[in-house]
C-alpha cells in the first residue's frame, strides 16, 4: 500500500502483461553475482532458478532489490524482473508464472487482490487471513514484517511537541479544543473516501471544520507540513521517506482505524514448497529488520539522498550479514 499504488481491481490481458514485463523489468539493476555473508546458516539455494518482481515505486524497488540480492547470496540463479507498473500487473505476473516472488502488502492482498470489502483488525489476524485465503490461489505469503505502509496522520515535529500530540486520539482533542491548530493538509482522495477522513472522524469522535482541511497535491503535503505552512498536520503514507526528510511525527492509530498494510513476500507455492525451510529462514531474517523506522530510512536514501535502490538494498543486506562486507 502506497501513494503510488492503486486499490482498484483491473483486468489485465496477456498482451498487456507481456508488454509491461518487457518494458519495465530489471529497472533496479543489482548487477551480477553477490557474495554471501553467512548470516543465515543452512540456507543453500544453489541450483534454484527464480524470478523476482516488484512494483514501480521507491519502496517496492528497494524491497525488490533486497529479494534479488538475498536470493543470489543464497546461491540462487535470480532473474531480476523488478519495476513492474501496477498492483494488478505484478500480481498477474505472479499468478501466471512470469515471476515467482514479489513483496506485497497485506491490506492490498486482502482488499484489492482478493476483493474483500472490510479489513481484518490487527496486523497478525490480517496477515493470517490473507495467507489462508491466498493459499487457494497457490500463492504462499512468507514472513510478515513490522513495516506497515498504511495511511496515517502525521504532525509537524514542533507542533506535536507544542500541542502534546502523539496519537490520533490526541489529535481529536486538539480539533475539539482549538480547531485552528488542527489544520490538516491532504490530497483530495483521502478527504472524501469512506476509509479516509470521514471514517477517521467517526471512529475518533471529532468533526474537523471544512475550512481547516487544506487540499494539496500529494507531493506538496509533506513539505508544507514540514514548514507548518499552512498546516500542523498531514495525511501521509507511514513509511514514505518524506516523513523522515521533513521531520514529521506519525501519530499512533490507537483505535486501529486504518487497515494494516504490512509487507511480506508472496511466492508461487510450487516454487516455495521444495525449498520452504530455506525461504522461511532467509525472508524471516530480513523481516525482523524491516520496521517502520528502518524502511522509512531506506526509502529516504533513495528519494532524499538520490541513491540507487540496488545500492541501498546491498548496504542493508551487508549490515544484516546476508551479504559479505
Amino acid at each position: 500500500m502506497t501513494s503510488q499504488s492503486t486499490r482498484s481491481r483491473r483486468p489485465v490481458s496477456a498482451v498487456l502483461l507481456a508488454a509491461a514485463l518487457t518494458l519495465t523489468a530489471c529497472g533496479g539493476g543489482s548487477g551480477g553475482d553477490v557474495e554471501a555473508g553467512g548470516a543465515v546458516e543452512g540456507v543453500d539455494l544453489s541450483g534454484v532458478s527464480i524470478s523476482v518482481g516488484s512494483k514501480e515505486f521507491t519502496e517496492q524497488l528497494v524491497l525488490g532489490q533486497i529479494a534479488v540480492q538475498a536470493l543470489r547470496a543464497a546461491g540462487a540463479n535470480v532473474e531480476d524482473k523488478t519495476n513492474i507498473t501496477g498492483t494488478s500487473v505484478v500480481r498477474a505476473a505472479l499468478v501466471s508464472g512470469e515471476i515467482d516472488v514479489y513483496y506485497e502488502y497485506t491490506g492490498t492482498g486482502w482488499i484489492t487482490i482478493l476483493g474483500n470489502t472490510e479489513p481484518v483488525p490487527g496486523a497478525d489476524p490480517q496477515f493470517e487471513a490473507v495467507k489462508e485465503a491466498d493459499a487457494a490461489n497457490n500463492i504462499t505469503w512468507l514472513a510478515r514484517a513490522e513495516a506497515n505502509n498504511t495511511f496515517a496522520l502525521a504532525a509537524n515535529g514542533e507542533a506535536a511537541e507544542e500541542l502534546g500530540v502523539a496519537s490520533i486520539s490526541d489529535y481529536a482533542r486538539v480539533v475539539k479544543e482549538d480547531p485552528t491548530a488542527a489544520t490538516l493538509c491532504s490530497s483530495a482522495e483521502f478527504i472524501n473516501r469512506d476509509d479516509g477522513l470521514p471514517g477517521v472522524e467517526r471512529t475518533y469522535g471529532f468533526d474537523l471544520p471544512a475550512d481547516r482541511v487544506i487540499q494539496l497535491e500529494p507531493a506538496l503535503v509533506y513539505t508544507q507540513v514540514g514548514q507548518r505552512d499552512p498546516c500542523n498536520f498531514a495525511v501521509v503514507f507511514a513509511t514514505d521517506g518524506q516523513v523522515l526528510n521533513n521531520e514529521l511525527v506519525v501519530l499512533e492509530d490507537d483505535k486501529m482505524f486504518f487497515p494494516p498494510y504490512n509487507i511480506a513476500p508472496t511466492m508461487r507455492t510450487e516454487v516455495y514448497t521444495p525449498n520452504a525451510v530455506a525461504y522461511d529462514k532467509l525472508f524471516g531474517t530480513i523481516a525482523t529488520e524491516l520496521t517502520d523506522e528502518r524502511l522509512t530510512a531506506l526509502n529516504a536514501e533513495v528519494d532524499v539522498d538520490g541513491r540507487r535502490p540496488a545500492d541501498v538494498a546491498a548496504d542493508f543486506l551487508t549490515e544484516l550479514g546476508i551479504l559479505a562486507d
